[in-house]
């Protein structure tokens, strides 16, 4: 049987197709999402001496926190999402997600690596801010540039493998022009 991945030479033994729509996979996440966040606003709206501005960075906070520890934590966790028989809500979202970069079904290491260390560090540092942000923590803006700085160092590691890996695994899209 084949898969919906790039290249089509991809070996996925035990490969079974996906059973949710996209609309069945990303309602469920905004909707969870949206209530998180609203939550977050909401019990911020309660704590002394924020701002706007601090009321919302705690909401963001708190969303890639969270997406950070449950999504792609299922990802580095869950290493047969592809061939489950009986799939979860987690494993029918990567099979999608992977429709648009196959490392992640191809559980590439640099991919894998990147994404175990943004679940493991980077997402419990999020929440971590939320908390600094709400009780004025010293901490707080050291705290947010050192997940940004992690977010940034993945993202290069992220793209700079695709680069000179040749963009093998998008190849059902348009390659970038470097």
């Amino acid at each position: 049987m084949g898969h919906p991945y790039a290249p089509a030479e991809l070996q996925l033994p035990g490969y079974v197709p996906l059973q949710l729509s996209q609309g069945q996979i990303l309602a469920p996440y905004l909707g969870a999402s949206l209530l998180l966040v609203l939550v977050i606003w909401l019990v911020s709206g309660k704590c002394r001496g924020l701002s706007k501005t601090d009321r919302l960075l705690m909401c963001w906070w708190e969303f890639t926190g969270l997406t950070h520890i449950i999504i792609e934590g299922t990802f580095v966790f869950a290493p047969g999402f592809f061939r489950k028989e009986n799939p979860n809500f987690f494993n029918e979202l990567w099979k999608e997600y992977s429709k648009g970069d196959s490392r992640y079904v191809a559980r590439d290491t640099a991919t894998l690596t990147v994404e175990a260390i943004t679940a493991a560090l980077e997402g419990p540092a999020s929440l971590l801010a939320v908390y600094a942000i709400a009780t004025h923590k010293s901490y707080s803006h050291i705290l947010q540039i050192a997940v940004c700085l992690g977010q940034l160092y993945g993202c290069l590691v992220y793209f700079i493998t695709a680069y000179l890996d040749g963009f093998n695994f998008w190849e059902t899209y348009e390659k970038p022009i470097l």
